[in-house]
Formats: structure tokens, sequence, C-alpha cells
């Protein structure tokens, strides 16, 4: 093989030395030494289209295919026919042509014994280029024969980059028309026209449409160095340069390329124009420039089928909308209609109930009531009727009318916290000064029945929220103590804080709760397996009271018991206005 020394580079005198990659690769690949000198001899000063030569030497048909194989893109062999063997270069055809599948490369047969190996027989047999007998290469002849394989493996390199070309537009096509979004075409444009030019590229997709300012446009998509450039409207940090191009672009309406920035106009039937700026790392041929022409030239149809997609889109969003928002406007009316139903129905079954409740309820204080009346007549009628007996009649009706008076203070808090529209009046409480104004009213019925009621709260305890139904909450759980709770019994109110809620316990030491019971405890009119110690009334409203007060204050109620005989414990939980939560 030939050493590196064999790589010849000549300048032309007119101009300047050509870059290292714009040679022309020929190999020689003949046994004898004196061809390749003479070859390098007689073409010391050739060029082509500013181009050099760079000569490769192979002095074997072994050495000829590893050659060829470490470098497929010379462009002529001048190969000898006799060397190793009488066909070891016709060998090397079939090999170069049908294993190695080079088309491209242009072959020269140089043969010393033109007898042994005919003209005719080889340019039929054998796929070479030029049949040439050693004798008759004179230097003329041999620049007349390279310079034309050359101009034909020119001409073969550009058909082949072409189909290249067009295979990749081709076939880009059906990729591109299937994008939706704008933004996803244009990404698509710069990865097809980096496989298109077959080179590191960088670019930008500048629109501007119908809508838009004669002087204003958008970038769609960018890469490399113009990346940081994607911005809805173009930013006003873009280099000067590329927005001078891109605005002569615009204004001239022309495809313009150079070797720096090249610029690409599309006009889109819709009425868009898109620019389409490239800098490639290498020099465009004609070929590409052609190719990139075509290419950008069917991104027309592309451009126009998105904008419909999108408007088709558009119209698509603004009806699902529509229809969403009407649908919403439906729904919350049949809501509203709904709600409505349930309050009217709500209303009717408290009404319901309320009548049975006091059908059933008042009729008894009403009947003691009235009987004890006509008791006090009989006993005034007697001349020697008694103070105390008299007394005792008396305390019998007032113990009556307290009850109904109760019965009807609760009905009336029922019906209160059943409003769907109540409205609270809230402010800063001091939650353990009220629970412990609540034990200290609810006293005398606990020193009745001999029970010591107990109050623990921490200081400073702060709630945002309605003192009057908060302390109407509180009493319910506390007289509901006292009345459950055995004579005797001792009672524990107990109010701390959590972290950023507030909680207040009261533990009775009544009979406790059934599993039953804790399913009904908070309802209306609820009868529970435990019976007030006391002979007390109870209507079944106190816990749905307090319940719903909790509830309108966002807190939580709830009950706990070990079982019967171990009494209940009732617990609320409000959130604390000390953790500096918004009111």
């Amino acid at each position: 093989m030939a050493d590196s020394d064999d790589v010849i580079r000549f300048a032309e005198e007119d101009g300047p030395a050509p870059r290292p990659d714009k040679t022309w690769k020929v190999a020689i690949i003949d046994d004898d030494p004196a061809v390749h000198e003479g070859t390098r001899y007689a073409l010391s000063d050739y060029r082509l289209m500013n181009q050099g030569i760079e000569l490769l030497s192979a002095f074997s048909a072994k050495e000829g295919r590893a050659l060829m194989q470490a470098n497929p893109d010379i462009a002529v062999v001048l190969l000898d026919v006799v060397m190793e063997s009488d066909s070891a270069g016709l060998d090397l055809v079939t090999v170069i042509r049908k294993q190695l599948k080079n088309d491209m490369v242009r072959i020269i047969l140089r043969t010393g014994q033109p007898g042994q190996a005919p003209e005719r027989s080889i340019i039929i047999d054998y796929d070479i280029n030029d049949y040439k007998a050693k004798t008759e290469l004179t230097a003329d002849r041999l620049f007349t024969a390279i310079t034309a394989a050359l101009r034909s493996y020119q001409q073969l390199q550009k058909m082949a980059e072409t189909r290249r070309g067009l295979e990749i537009i081709v076939d880009a096509a059906s990729t591109l028309f299937d994008f939706k979004s704008m933004q996803k075409l244009a990404e698509g444009v710069l990865t097809q026209l980096t496989s298109l030019l077959a080179a590191d590229c960088m670019g930008m997709l500048v629109l501007r449409d119908e809508n838009q300012q004669p002087q204003g446009f958008s970038i769609l998509a960018a890469s490399g160095c113009y990346a940081k450039s994607v911005t809805p409207a173009a930013p006003g940090g873009l280099d000067e340069t590329v927005r001078a191009l891109i605005q002569r672009a615009f204004q001239r309406r022309l495809t313009e390329f150079s070797d720096d920035k090249s610029a690409v106009y599309i006009n889109t039937s819709g009425g868009s124009e898109v620019i389409v700026i490239l800098q490639v790392k290498k020099t465009l041929s004609e070929t590409d420039r052609a190719l990139v022409e075509i290419f950008c030239g069917r991104l027309s149809t592309a451009f126009d089928n998105v904008v419909l997609y999108e408007q088709l889109q558009n119209a698509n969003s603004s009806l699902e909308r529509r229809v969403a928002q009407r649908t919403r406007e439906l729904t919350m009316a049949n809501a509203r209609l709904q709600a409505q139903w349930l309050r009217a129905r709500r209303a009717n079954a408290f009404q319901s109930e309320v009548l049975g409740m006091v059908a059933h309820d008042i009729r008894n204080p009403l009947g003691v009531i009235l009987g004890r009346t006509e008791i006090v007549n009989e006993l005034l009628a007697k001349p020697e009727y008694k103070g105390e007996l008299l007394s005792a009649q008396i305390t019998h009706i007032r113990d009556s009318a307290q009850r109904l008076t109760g019965m009807v203070t609760e009905l009336i808090s029922s019906a209160m916290t059943d409003d769907d529209d109540i409205s609270l009046r809230c402010e800063d409480v001091d939650i353990g000064s009220l629970a412990k104004d609540v034990v200290e009213a609810n006293r005398p019925l606990s020193d009745r029945k001999g029970q010591i009621i107990a109050v623990k709260a921490d200081a400073g305890l702060i709630v945002h929220c309605d003192i009057d139904r908060m302390r109407d909450a509180f009493d319910n759980l506390v007289s509901n103590a006292i009345k459950y709770s055995v004579q005797g019994g001792a009672i524990d109110v107990e109010i701390t804080g959590e972290g950023s809620e507030v909680m207040l316990r009261v533990r009775d030491s009544g009979p406790g709760l059934l599993p039953d019971d804790k399913t009904r405890l908070f309802g209306r009119f609820q009868r529970l397996s435990a019976q007030p110690t006391g002979g007390e009334p109870s209507t079944g409203l106190g816990l749905a009271i307090a319940k719903r007060i909790v509830e309108l204050h966002a807190g939580a109620i709830s009950a706990e018991s070990a079982g019967p005989g171990h009494g209940s414990t009732f617990s609320i939980k409000l959130k604390s206005a000390n953790s500096g939560m918004a009111r």
C-alpha cells in the first residue's frame, strides 16, 4: 500500500488552495512500481473544477480490495489486469461491483498485454468504463481518460444524491402531512432537512400570516443555536443579522442561499408565509439547493392542512365549550330544582314528625296539667284542705309546664338549624369560658341528683363561632350527661387545644351505648336504649341539634363508649382561631 506521502494535492496558480476534503480520490492498483511513479508524475499538476486529486496506491489485487473497502468514496480506479494471476484485475472488478456493491466508481483497465485480455470481450463481460493499453496511455491520454471518468463519476454522484433526496422528500411527505400542530410540523421540517442534506444543520421556521402586521412574525420552531429564540412572537434579542435576513426574505419573497445562512421562502395558498432559515456545516451544492427548494415547495400544502386542522379544532372546541356550558347550566338548574324538591319534602316530613311528636309528647304534660288543675279545684272546695297538698299539685303543674316549654324550645331550635339558608353571626370566642358558663348554668340540675360535675379547660383557646348557637350545642351535651348519669355520678368536661383544633369532651357515668344506639345517635326523634335516671323528659332532638350546629361551623361531633355500664364520651372538634387561619 502507498504511504501517506503518496497523496498529491496541488493548488491552482490563479486561485486559493482547495480545502483538504475537496479532492478527487484516484486509486492506482498495479504490481509495477514504475507505473505508480509514472502516473503520479503525469498527474502531478492535475486539477478539475478547482479540485486536486488524491492518489492512493495498491500493488496487488488483494491490497486493492482492502483499499476499496477502506475508501468507498474513490472516484476512479486505474486497474492492471495481470498481477498475482493473469485475471487478478478482472476478478477484482467483479469483487468491486458485486461484493462491495460499488457501482459509482469508474474503472479504467490498463494492461501491458492487450491480446491476453481482448478489449471487446472485456467491455461486454465486465462492468468497466474504459480499457487502455499501457503503451498508448500517454500523459495527455491519461489526463483525458481521468477527466472523462471524473465527470462521469460526478454526474453519477449527483444522480445518486438527487435520487436519495427525492426518496427522502417522498417519504417525508407522508410523515409531515400527518402532523396536526404548527409547532410539530415545523420541528419535523427541521429534522427532515437535516436528513435531506446529510449534514448537521441548525435552523429556524418563521411564520407570518395574514392576521399579523407586515413586519411582524412568529417563530414556530428552532434547532441548534437558534433554539433559544423559540417564542410565540419574535424575541427582542434575535440576532440582527438573522432578523434582517428574515425581513429581506419576506419583502423579496424569494429564496436566498449563501455559504453562511440561507433563507427559503414558502408561500401557502391560505395566505401564510414561512421562512426557513438554514445554517449548514457544509457548502450546499447545486443539487442540495435544488432538493431543498423542492422539499420546501411541497410544504405549502402541509402548512395549509395544519391551519385548516387547527381552525377545525378551534371550532370543535368552541362548540364543545358552548355545549359544556349549556350542560352545566341545565345541570345547575336541575340541581336547584332537586334541592328545592328535597327541601320541600324534608319540610313536609319534618312537619309530619313535629305534628306526631306534638300529638304524642305534648298530650301527656297537658293531661297532667289538666288533672292537677282538677285536683287543685277539689282541694280548694274543701274547707279542710291543707296548704302542703296544694303546693305539691302546683309543683306538678309547674314541672309539666316546664317540660312543655323545653319541648317547644327544642322544636324551635331544630327548625332553625334545619334551615338551609341559616346564617351565623361569628366572632372570636374564648371556648373555655363559654364551656364553664354552660356548666355553671346546668350545675343546679346536677346538684339535685347529687352528681359531681368538673370542668378542666386550657386557657386562651379561641374559636371563631356563633356564640349563641355554640352555647346551645354545648348545653345539649352537658344536659344529656346530667340526664343519663346515675344519681351521685361524676361528669367531666374537658377543653383542650390539639394543634390547629380545639376539642371539647363530656364524659358521663351513664349506662353507656349499645352498637345499635351508635347508628341512631344523632338522628331526630330517636329513642335510645338508655333512659333518663331522674325521669327527665326527652324529645330525641338534642343531639341532632348539636350535630347540625357543629357542622355549620365546619366541625365534627362524635361519641364513644366502652359498652354498657361504662358511660359515654361525647366530643366536639372545632378549628382553632389561634392558628392564624383566615376567617
